[in-house]
């Protein structure tokens, strides 16, 4: 039988208490803050699944090392939440299914590794659309098992999105100043546009993935959640590294060791030619209205904007492809997953999560199914020739679409909308989003930064900024710039004191 620890379960009534004179870091006040905050919004917005123990005695140490002059970086003492399909030696790994309530494999994720070495504080584990997101064609974004359901701070009747929705949320809303998602299609980048912060979607190879419950190694890669481009940044300078056990990052050897707030310049965007993707726009006047503005923000902060361009039009059947290569590869990756875990879970096969969820359907199944799984259990390995065509085909088609316009143009980057604005939440229909800009980048595996545009009725929307591989540090020049021209970023109202706006709070889980 499963047990499930979630933050409702935990007190957290030590950590309202002051704390001792001479445990009064900067390290123990943030954490101690962050853990405050979590205790009292997280019932309405559901953002995290669980809180780590340890957290203020981590932060404790590490203010203890800053007094003797050891200070390993400038995040050291900040506090990270970071998304609960992501390892974390002392909390469940629960990619929010309760057939994983109980996986605690005592180890870290490389990324959750990395944030420990550069003095970071794990704060807790975020909430998220169950299985990333990769279940259903109907699920609810930011609904789990696990941890209920994830609630827009902005307006808490309307979507988080997803699958990182616990990660923004909890950014957004203020609980913490940082956050880890993952991404196969869309996960940083709708949920950081949804709720009005910066996400960064790196490119494949650049973060390691060892330790993260996977979907398509062909594009997973985790990233970056921050309410600022500096946030994002010097949150991405610590994850990217190099990782024996994930053959993506040998891909990346020559962009390690890089200070990604090098690229933090005011005049980022001075001399950039940008090219707008119209094609990836259209489908909402709101959006459409806050897109001009960023064209003319754009060209006033100095870039060269060639608008009205267009990626080519896929084969009747791509579509198809897309959706196949991640099948095939969700079935190979997740049972090679499921095989190393230590204790039971090592036990578990994609064939025994779908027998799980049968058996525990009033609680797993109970507004949607999981046909995705279904699908994926009828694929073959990954030898087979329709793996290989449907992976080569997207691949290439994606990469030449955005390599081609940039080439063409001589452009440094394309924008369009990140995103629709948030739809209202409806766990028995499901997700209902209208369009956006992540399947390109996505599938072809290349970097995406999304950075606040502006409102479309009080909801905050994204505008996005990508390119080829490997190309972070000129995206995050000229995201920056936009941000820091725009200052479109507003916090959730009662940012620092989160409530829901009256007949708004969320019902019971």
């Amino acid at each position: 039988m499963f047990r499930i620890i979630i933050l409702a379960c935990l007190t957290l009534a030590g950590f309202h208490a002051p704390l001792p004179a001479d445990e009064n870091g900067p390290a123990a006040r943030a954490v101690h803050t962050a853990l405050a905050n979590i205790e009292a919004w997280n019932d309405e917005l559901r953002a995290v699944i669980a809180v780590n123990p340890e957290a203020l005695a981590a932060a404790r140490s590490l203010d203890r090392e800053r007094l003797e002059g050891a200070v390993r970086g400038p995040l050291h003492g900040a506090p990270v939440l970071i998304k609960d399909n992501i390892e974390t030696r002392e909390l469940p790994t629960t990619a929010g299914s309760l057939a994983l309530a109980d996986n605690r494999t005592g180890r870290d994720a490389a990324v959750t590794e990395r944030l420990r070495a550069a003095g970071l504080v794990i704060i807790g584990k975020a909430n998220l659309s169950e299985w990333a997101n990769f279940r259903s064609e109907r699920s609810s974004s930011g609904w789990s098992a696990v941890g209920g359901q994830a609630r827009n701070p902005h307006d808490p009747r309307r979507t988080p999105c997803g699958s990182s929705s616990g990660s923004a949320v909890a950014v957004a809303a203020g609980m913490v100043p940082l956050a880890i998602g993952t991404e196969t299609n869309g996960s940083v980048i709708c949920p950081s546009a949804v709720n009005g912060i910066v996400g960064i979607k790196p490119t494949v190879g650049l973060v390691s993935r060892r330790g993260i419950v996977p979907i398509a190694h062909s594009q997973d890669t985790a990233g970056p959640m921050a309410a600022t481009v500096r946030g994002a940044a010097q949150l991405l300078t610590v994850l990217a590294g190099p990782d024996p056990a994930d053959e993506a990052t040998k891909n990346a050897a020559a962009h390690f060791g890089r200070d990604y707030a090098a690229s933090l310049r005011l005049d980022g965007l001075e001399g950039k030619r940008i090219g707008v993707v119209r094609s990836l726009a259209g489908f909402h006047e709101g959006v459409d209205e806050q897109l001009e503005r960023a064209v003319a923000d754009l060209r006033a902060a100095g870039a060269e904007v060639l608008d009205e361009l267009a990626f080519p039009e896929p084969a009747d059947d791509y579509g198809e492809a897309s959706y196949d290569l991640l099948l095939f590869e969700f079935k190979h990756d997740l049972n090679a997953y499921l095989a190393a875990l230590p204790g039971a879970a090592n036990e578990l096969t994609l064939e025994k999560l779908i027998a799980f969820n049968r058996r525990y359907a009033e609680r797993e199944m109970k507004w949607f199914r999981q046909e995705i799984f279904l699908l994926a259990q009828q694929k073959a390995g990954l030898d087979s020739p329709d793996y290989l065509s449907a992976r080569d085909r997207v691949q290439s088609f994606t990469r030449n679409a955005i390599d081609g316009l940039l080439a063409e143009h001589g452009l440094d980057a394309l924008v369009s909308p990140s995103n629709t604005p948030a739809w209202v939440i409806d766990r028995v229909v499901g997700d209902r989003g209208l369009g956006g800009s992540s399947s390109f980048p996505a599938r072809a595996g290349y970097p995406h930064i999304t950075v606040p545009m502006g409102f479309v009725h009080g909801l905050p929307v994204g505008l996005s900024f990508y390119a080829g591989a490997f190309s972070e540090p000129l995206l995050i020049e000229a995201a920056y710039g936009y941000e820091q021209a725009t200052r479109h970023a507003r916090p959730a109202a009662g940012y620092g004191g989160w409530k829901p706006r009256q007949g708004q709070a969320a019902e019971s889980e």
